[in-house]
This record gives structure tokens, sequence and C-alpha cells, in this order.
């Protein structure tokens, strides 16, 4: 790659040196450092004819309310959540998720690896059947524009991540698996730094069966396992984690108080916001039709 040996070390200075914002009074971590100012978009009241909100309302209007076309904090809880305690996960899962438009072919995977892991076992499921259908339903509108591959990609990581509950944060395999009530059992094949490994989930148990090569190290909810090649390794389970019901609400948020003690309110904007953003005409301008903003 022609790295130079100093770049990882600025790598890591930058890391040190980025600010993670949190929200002491709502204990959820804004999206950035003035998410928290803006009032809360309803979703819940938007008619399906507003929606996708990019087509129907100008970006200038959308940014000013607290609304996400994709899964964003929530993406970092899955990818780095080994920075996040089980009850910050929680509660940020459960802030966003009422926000979240899932415009984005990629949020619905994150969505429901986040949710089977925090306990909404069944909006876990809600969102992972959303994915699979997202090309074969052409849920979008838009599937003779080709597949959406990282979508499809998202699948398998909401199987093996969200169900399966594999990890391997800091370069260690772990599970925690979440195993939906109405399956029996979850199969997959991973590669681990040359030694294949077959994973069984069932409700009772995790099984790990190695392929031939070096032994795996991996955990199970916390205790240390060790398979070697051409062995298998059983660990039993005691349940698939937390099962909370139905999904988080708009109402949850709503009338909350910030920092400062003003209280967060939910709103639809009227379209006439929309219309009242200026638009800028081009006009052709010189022998050669180049274009210039009309003053």
């Amino acid at each position: 790659l022609g790295l130079d040996p100093s770049e990882p070390d600025t790598w890591d200075l930058a890391a040190d040196a980025m600010h993670i914002p949190y929200s002491e009074g709502l204990g959820i971590h804004p999206q950035d450092a003035v998410f928290l100012d803006k009032e809360v978009w309803d979703l819940e009241s938007t008619p399906d004819d507003q929606r996708p909100l990019l087509l129907h309302f100008h970006p200038l209007v959308i940014y000013r309310y607290q609304v996400l076309k994709q899964a964003d904090v929530v993406l970092a809880l899955y990818l780095q959540g080994n920075h996040f305690t089980a009850e910050e996960k929680l509660a940020d899962f459960e802030y966003y998720d009422p926000l979240t438009t899932g415009d984005s072919t990629l949020s619905a995977v994150v969505q429901s690896i986040l949710a089977a892991e925090v306990g909404y076992q069944e909006l876990a499921l809600e969102y992972f059947r959303e994915s699979i259908f997202v090309d074969l339903g052409d849920l979008h509108n838009n599937a003779s524009d080709g597949v959406h591959v990282a979508s499809a990609g998202g699948v398998w990581t909401a199987l093996v991540a969200g169900f399966g509950g594999m990890r391997d944060h800091f370069g260690e395999l772990s599970f925690d698996p979440r195993l939906p009530a109405d399956w029996p059992s979850l199969s997959y094949t991973l590669h681990w730094h040359g030694t294949e490994l077959k994973v069984t989930v069932r409700a009772d148990a995790l099984t790990v069966v190695a392929g031939e090569g070096e032994p795996v190290a991996f955990a199970v909810r916390g205790a240390s396992y060790i398979v070697h090649g051409g062995e298998t390794v059983v660990v039993p389970l005691e349940g698939q984690g937390p099962v909370r019901t139905g999904r988080p609400r708009l109402g949850d948020i709503s009338e909350q108080l910030r920092e400062d003690g003003s209280m967060i309110s939910a709103s639809v904007p009227s379209t006439a916001n929309t219309s009242a953003i200026p638009i800028i005409p081009m006009i052709p301008a010189g022998e050669h039709g180049d274009y210039a903003v009309d003053a």
C-alpha cells in the first residue's frame, strides 16, 4: 500500500482527538453537536404521499429537523459496539429508530441488527424481511436500474451479526445469538484466519465446527472457548437475550426536555415551507453559451 510508517500513529492521534457528543439529560449520543437543538420531524403523522422526504421537501427544510434517511448513530453502535454499554445502545436505538425514514436501502439491515441486540426481536424480523425484499419486491421502485449490492451484502450481515450475534471487535471473535423464536436454527460459515468455521445456532446451544487449520479462540456471552482444527465445540445457551415488545415510538421522544430546559416538540412541515426556499435561476450569458447567476 505504500504506507509511511508514521501514518498509523497519525490515525491513532486523530481518533483520540475525536469528540463523541453525549446528552446527559436525554441519555443518548446526539448525531452531531446541534442535532438536539432542532425540532423532531413527526414521521408517524407524515402521509405516504409525501415520502420519500427528499422528493417532496427541500433539503434545507429537512436539515432543520431531527430526521434521518438511514441509520447513522445506530450503525456506530454496531460497528463500534465495544465502545458503548448495553444501556447506551438501547437508549440510542429507542431515540433514533422513530426518527429514521428508512428511505435508504442500507438502513433496514442495520436497524435489524441493533433491534435484535437490544431485544426488539419482532422488529428485527420486520426490518430483516424488508431488507430481503428490497429488490425482490422492488420496494424502492428502482429495481430496474440494477441490484442493490450493498443492501444484499447487508442481508448476510443481518443474519450473521444480527440473529447470529457475531462480532469481531478488536479482532476478537465473539457470539451473543438472538435466534428468532420461530426459527429452529440458523447456520452460516466463517473463515477466521484461514480456518473454516461452521456455526449453528439453536435455541439451546451454539455449535462451532472447525475445518483444518489453526485453533480458533472465541467467546460466547463473555465465556472463552477454543476450537481446534477438525473438532466441534458445543456451547449451551440460556435464552436468546432480552425480549421487548412493540417498537420505539415518537411519543417517547417528544415532550422531553433538553438540557437547557426547553421542550422537544414534533411536527410535520407544511409544503409551503418547501416553496419558501429561494430558487436562483441560471441564464445563458456570453457568446459561448456559458451560464451565470441571475442576481
